[in-house]
């Protein structure tokens, strides 16, 4: 069972930022604590004395909550999977005979990571190649504005002073583009005509 302590509260309240005792519980138990299988048949696999297991998974717990107190990872599965990867490293350097297959395997298994495999990475170019089909399909002032709105993430003052147009347009274009590559996307035939 996992201790945490209480030694420091902070009453912000804010998610992905500084938050209070009880939300990082809540976050803890609703997002870390279901990877715990998966923690320790990584821990299992990567430290040869099996006594030690049960007080890394407490170190890792502990580390991020701490980490947690000061503000939310945005990646919870990848924090904690290196945060224990971390831990691993550090006990392995702080021992005085570093055996040779624990940093081999370390490194060969790097599951911190959690790079996409080929499938994935090919999935991911046909998605960008029907995106960018799209996207051209588009008529010109829309897709400056589906553009510079949801790819670059620019204002919506600033899109307006780029294309001389006023934000309200600008909004005008970046749904209409929007409602446009949906249906593009997703096989109803697109409709540009101004919507009542």
């Amino acid at each position: 069972m996992v201790e945490i302590s209480d030694t420091s509260r902070n009453d912000t309240g804010l998610a992905g930022a500084a938050m209070t005792a009880p939300g990082v519980r809540e976050w803890f138990v609703r997002e870390v604590l279901p990877l715990e299988a998966a923690l320790m048949q990584f821990l299992q696999h990567n430290w040869r004395n099996k006594s030690d297991i049960a007080d890394l998974r407490q170190e890792v717990y502990v580390r991020v909550f701490d980490a947690a107190r000061k503000e939310i990872p945005a990646r919870t599965k990848q924090f904690v999977f290196a945060t224990a990867r971390n831990l691993l490293i550090n006990r392995i350097r702080d021992e005085s005979v570093v055996p040779i297959q624990a940093v081999a395997d370390l490194d060969a298994l790097d599951i911190a990571k959690d790079e996409p495999g080929p499938e994935r990475s090919v999935a991911a170019r046909d998605e960008l190649r029907r995106l960018q089909s799209a996207l051209d399909r588009l008529p010109p002032r829309c897709r400056e504005a589906v553009i510079l709105g949801r790819i670059e993430e620019l204002p919506r003052r600033e899109i307006a002073a780029r294309m001389g147009v006023s934000e309200d347009t600008v909004t005008e274009h970046i749904s209409k583009g929007m409602r446009a590559l949906a249906d593009i996307l997703y096989g109803a035939p697109p409709d540009l005509r101004r919507q009542p």
